[in-house]
C-alpha cells in the first residue's frame, strides 16, 4: 500500500470513523490493515476513504453500493466475532464486511443473490489474502443452511426482520440489520440470551435501501 493510501486512511479513521463512536481499539487497527481501496472499481481508489456510500463495480441497480466507512466501523465494532465463532453475512457485495469480519472469526460465510458479485468477492478476497471466507451465491434473506452461527450481519435494509434469521443465532450471537422504510431506519442489535429471549439495542439511525429477495416483493441492493 502507498504512504499517500496511508496518510488518506490515518485521515479517514481520525476525522471520520473515531468520532462516530467507534473506540475500540483493535476495530481502528483493523480498519488500518484491511485496504479498503482494494474493494471498490478501478479508478475510485481515493474515493473509498470519503463519507459516502460507493457504486460496487459491476452493479447492474444505482443502489448497489458499498456502506459509508463509518458505518462499517460501527456494524464491525457492534459484532467483533471471537476467533472461535462462525459469521454468516446476508450481501457479499465487493467482500469488504467479510473481510473485516474474517480478521477476527474462525470462518465466514458470505452470500449474494448476483453471481457477478460473487465473483467479485472471492477475487477481491484472494487478492488481499484473506482465506477463510467463503463466498456463496444464493438469497439468503432468510436465512441460510441448517447450522447455527454466533454472528448475522445483514449487509442491507429490510422492513422487518425475519425470525428466521434470528432463530438461527447460537446462544449469546449476536445479528445486526438494518430495519425499517423510508425516510428513516435503525441499525439494530440483536443478542440471543437463550432459546426464547432476544434482546434490542438501537446503534444509530440512518436509511439503507432494501435487499432484494425472491421472498419479498420490495427492494433493491446495497452492500
Amino acid at each position: 500500500m502507498s504512504q499517500n493510501f496511508e496518510n488518506i486512511r490515518y485521515k479517514l479513521i481520525e476525522q471520520q470513523i473515531r468520532p462516530w463512536k467507534v473506540c475500540d481499539l483493535d476495530i481502528l487497527e483493523t480498519l488500518h490493515q484491511i485496504p479498503r481501496e482494494q474493494f471498490v472499481a478501478p479508478g475510485q481508489e481515493v474515493l473509498a476513504f470519503i463519507d459516502t456510500k460507493l457504486p460496487l463495480p459491476g452493479a447492474k441497480h444505482p443502489n448497489q453500493v458499498m456502506l459509508e466507512p463509518k458505518m462499517e466501523a460501527r456494524i464491525l465494532q457492534a459484532l467483533k466475532p471471537k476467533k472461535n465463532e462462525k459469521v454468516l453475512e446476508v450481501g457479499a457485495g465487493s467482500g469488504y464486511m467479510a473481510a473485516l469480519l474474517a480478521s477476527y472469526a474462525k470462518s465466514v460465510t458470505t452470500v449474494d443473490l448476483d453471481p457477478e458479485m460473487v465473483t467479485l468477492a472471492k477475487s477481491n478476497l484472494a487478492r488481499v489474502l484473506i482465506s477463510n471466507v467463503t463466498v456463496e451465491a444464493g438469497d439468503a434473506y432468510t436465512g441460510w443452511g441448517d447450522q447455527t452461527c454466533d454472528i448475522i450481519c445483514i449487509s442491507g435494509g429490510m422492513p422487518t426482520l425475519y425470525e428466521g434469521l434470528k432463530q438461527q443465532l447460537a446462544i449469546d450471537g449476536r445479528l445486526v440489520a438494518f430495519i425499517g422504510d423510508e425516510p428513516m431506519m435503525n441499525a439494530v442489535l440483536v443478542t440471543r440470551k437463550n432459546a426464547t429471549i432476544f434482546t434490542e439495542e438501537v446503534l444509530f439511525e440512518t436509511y439503507i435501501p432494501h435487499l432484494s429477495s425472491a421472498k419479498v416483493t420490495k427492494g433493491s441492493f446495497v452492500f
